[in-house]
């Protein structure tokens, strides 16, 4: 299944954030509370954890990129690959 991240709160009046850096590049593998991106906030730079493990597959905002929170950051795929043969 596929999980799109949305940017979460960043404090009580913060509206917007801006990309500071990715932490985790497209098609690796992520731990569930795992950092990936850092965001730059008018008082802080945060990072967004991921809310489940799983396949970085998309990033959809850039290095620098301002968006507003709620806005949607990247989609993880959940679905890990079996290893076992039938």
């Amino acid at each position: 299944m596929r999980i799109t991240v949305k940017l979460p709160v960043l404090g009580d009046t913060t509206q917007t954030g801006v990309i500071d850096e990715w932490l985790v590049n497209v098609g690796d593998y992520v731990e569930e509370n795992q950092p990936l991106v850092s965001v730059e906030s008018d008082k802080a730079v945060v990072e967004v954890p991921s809310p489940v493990a799983g396949t970085l597959v998309e990033q959809l905002v850039a290095h620098e990129d301002e968006i507003e929170i709620g806005a949607p950051i990247c989609v993880i795929d959940t679905v890990v690959p079996s290893d076992s043969q039938s």
